[in-house]
């Protein structure tokens, strides 16, 4: 079994502006960031399909002890896609001090940013999702 979108192709879909997921065409379901199978049911009958960059923040956490290679404090969110999947990415534009319980509910765009590799990585590039408030 291969892979109908692979993490490379995904990353350099986002270089080019696109959110791109799976969709189930047995349930439906949307998937994203890409599996090999459908989240929901499992099934591998998947098209690749380009995502809205719409979503809805669920939760959030401020970091203040952060992993080498990051400056904090910074603010990591969970948010779901108008679509249904549910994303991870930091919060742009708002001060971490202040972050409170108000930005749960927020609409938030999509982006992305890329981060250089560290020895965590291999010196390999690293991608992180951004979210940026309505």
């Amino acid at each position: 079994m291969e892979y109908k979108l692979t993490f490379v192709a995904w990353r350099e879909a986002l270089r080019k502006g696109q959110l791109l997921g799976l969709k189930c065409k047995d349930c439906g379901t949307y998937t994203c960031p890409p599996r090999m199978t459908c989240s929901e049911c499992g099934g591998t009958n998947l098209d690749i399909v380009e995502m809205g960059r719409k979503a809805e923040i669920k939760s959030f956490t401020v970091c203040i002890g952060v992993p080498a290679g990051f400056t904090g404090p910074y603010v990591v969110a969970v948010a779901d896609l108008e679509e249904g999947p549910r994303l991870m990415g930091n919060v742009e534009g708002i001060d971490p001090t202040k972050a409170g319980m108000e930005l749960i509910g927020k609409k938030v765009t999509i982006g992305y940013k890329e981060l250089p590799g560290d020895y965590m990585t291999g010196g390999d590039t690293r991608i992180a999702l951004t979210f940026k408030l309505v």
